[in-house]
């Protein structure tokens, strides 16, 4: 059963409210667009694919790349983006959005690997990865890249510490030149993800200069509550997931909220919830419109949708290994490692369900939609 003060509705509802709008006219505006998702997925044989799906079902590329990806930073206003390496990935891929051809594998910097998530400034010459230095392993490090908009081409162009420890998401502020940054706190290995320092965790939410200057950095009281994803509302609000890694009996915050000018704190979430969550999250989106942040808890199969402000429950529902999930118009689209893709419209009283036209499962933890 969803623990949720507003009704899911049933498969068999999502799908004959789907026929009376005449398919999937829901994603096509009046000159015929529909959000374009790109997001990371595999094949049955484990090929690993840079993917671009319309929400009305229709595929614009499945480019394959010869390492897993992970996030996906899209430039700003040329039709490229960039699908980051799963760390310890040392390849990430640009690629052109409207063929899906390969434009450049970048490699990351001898001592360096990728983490998994990188961001374009706005003026769209800049780019930011987060990375590990290997030779002083879980030391992170924001990777500089200028973009040649001529020749499409990244150049690594120097880097600067996250001041902190395991860097995995980061995004802009709302001012656009500064980053808030999930500093995981887990120390790896050049090549590997073996988690080194469980005992010694040092998470931290870390506001920087993308030049490098310290503005904040913050704590949570359980250091062994990994900071790893995040988002940020257009008022400054940023919202984190965190992934527990003490013992299995403990029930700990594993979401937390950063409101301008106030600490860094637990979101409130019930007991619950924590419960069903299984000490692990991984995809986070705000909706700045209608003041709302959704979740995917893989392990538990649960997604949720809490409103922003008060904190209330708006949707805690099952759902197969959720992956990634984006605010769209309306709500959310979410996709899935093993089954099917959703679409969430939380803007009633009653969260409505839809299934989604595309392809079920092998979906990674996170999506973009343009």
């Amino acid at each position: 059963m969803s623990l949720t003060r507003r009704k899911l509705l049933g498969a068999g509802a999502a799908m004959a409210g789907v026929a009376a709008l005449g398919g999937w006219a829901l994603w096509t505006g009046t000159a015929g667009e529909s959000p374009l998702l790109l997001s990371a997925r595999n094949d049955d044989a484990g090929q690993h694919y840079a993917v671009g799906y319309y929400l009305n079902g229709k595929r614009a590329f499945a480019t394959p790349v010869a390492e897993r990806c992970h996030a996906v930073a899209r430039h700003p206003f040329l039709p490229v983006a960039l699908y980051v390496g799963r760390r310890p990935a040392r390849e990430s891929y640009l690629i052109d959005l409207r063929d899906g051809r390969l434009l450049q594998t970048l490699h990351s910097q001898p001592d360096r690997h990728f983490y998994g998530h990188a961001v374009f400034h706005a003026r769209g010459e800049w780019l930011y990865t987060t990375e590990n230095d290997t030779r002083e392993p879980g030391r992170g490090v924001l990777g500089r890249y200028r973009l040649d908009q001529a020749s499409l081409r990244l150049t690594h162009d120097g880097e600067a510490a996250t001041h902190g420890v395991g860097p995995h998401e980061l995004a802009w502020m709302p001012d656009g030149e500064s980053l808030v940054i999930g500093n995981g706190g887990i120390r790896t290995e050049g090549g590997s993800r073996e988690e080194m320092n469980l005992d010694a965790m040092a998470p931290s939410l870390v506001i920087m200069s993308r030049h490098g200057e310290l503005i904040s950095k913050e704590t949570l009281a359980d250091a062994q509550s990994s900071i790893r994803h995040l988002d940020v509302a257009a008022d400054g609000t940023v919202i984190t997931g965190q992934q527990y890694h003490g013992p299995a009996y403990n029930s700990v915050p594993l979401l937390a909220i950063k409101r301008p000018g106030e600490a860094y704190q637990p979101f409130p979430v019930s007991r619950a919830q924590l419960a069903m969550m299984d000490q692990y999250t991984a995809s986070i989106a705000i909706h700045s419109e209608q003041r709302q942040v959704a979740m995917t808890a893989p392990r538990g199969n649960r997604f949720f949708i809490w409103d922003l402000d008060s904190g209330d429950t708006l949707l805690d529902t099952p759902m197969s290994d959720c992956a990634g999930v984006g605010a769209v118009p309306g709500g959310f689209a979410v996709t899935s490692g093993q089954g099917k893709c959703r679409y969430y419209d939380s803007r009633t009283a009653e969260v409505q369900s839809q299934w989604l036209e595309l392809p079920g499962g092998w979906w990674d933890n996170h999506l973009w939609l343009s």
